[in-house]
């Protein structure tokens, strides 16, 4: 598997449940030209593959929280998205009002030029106060490890256990590269067991995925969902895989 943004060859293992899929992803909603009406749809989609959760953007968050209201698909948003560059007031601020929106899911960016600088105890410090503000829910902390070398990585990550977050996560999608094997790999062996790994960025297609989930990603950030898990229901009745396609934003 190339280390490259995760454009995978075809996956030849065994292939997983259908439902055990849909709640690996987290439908994302988070480009900025998204309509109301766009939006929408999109939770609709959400809705009917029953996915881990619909991630929305900040605004959204109330509109999504009523339209999974009891569906068992958690609303999830970003704090300091996409660049991490706000203050830890402003991301403490974020997550306490989208928690009193509804949000039960948080992805944060970290101080991405701190981090860089080696300011690793800065950047505990803010995952730590966002997880505070989280109030028990779970908090993702995003990396952008396009911009990292492996030891930055490996620095966020254990900065971000000792926080408290329930996982790493590799990228926004908007950055220059995304999820790779190589970062999953580097991230799942760093953090315990107790820390997910999360990956977006490039997971388009049913082989990424899987082959990402593999390396040790258990969650994925995706907007391709009804076309990775069509193909994956299809497979599942004897239909071959179907093409991939690079189209659509890499989140």
């Amino acid at each position: 598997m190339s280390n490259d943004t995760a454009a995978t060859e075809p996956w030849t293992g065994p292939l997983p449940a259908l439902a055990a899929v849909a709640k690996m992803i987290d439908h994302s909603l988070l480009r900025p030209e998204l309509t109301r009406a766009e939006v929408d749809a999109g939770l609709d989609t959400a809705l009917a593959y029953r996915t881990a959760s619909a991630c929305v953007r900040p605004a959204d968050v109330p509109a999504a929280a009523a339209a999974l209201a009891g569906s068992g698909v958690l609303v999830g948003t970003v704090v300091g998205f996409p660049h991490g560059s706000s203050t830890v007031a402003a991301k403490v601020f974020e997550t306490t009002e989208s928690i009193g929106a509804g949000a039960q899911e948080v992805d944060m960016v970290v101080n991405i030029g701190r981090l860089r600088s080696g300011e690793t105890a800065f950047v505990r410090d803010e995952i730590a106060a966002v997880v505070a503000a989280a109030q028990g829910r779970a908090v993702k902390v995003i990396f952008e490890n396009a911009y990292l070398d492996d030891e930055q990585k490996t620095a966020g990550c254990l900065a971000a256990e000792a926080a408290g977050a329930a996982f790493v996560k590799t990228s926004t999608g908007f950055a220059p590269g995304g999820a790779t094997a190589h970062d999953i790999a580097l991230m799942r062996r760093t953090v315990a067991p107790g820390v997910q790994v999360k990956a977006a960025g490039g997971v388009r297609t049913l082989d990424a995925l899987l082959h990402l989930h593999r390396l040790g990603a258990t969650r994925f950030g995706a907007t391709a969902t009804a076309a990775i898990l069509d193909d994956l229901a299809g497979r599942l009745q004897g239909a071959a895989p179907r093409a991939s396609s690079d189209a659509g934003h890499g989140y």
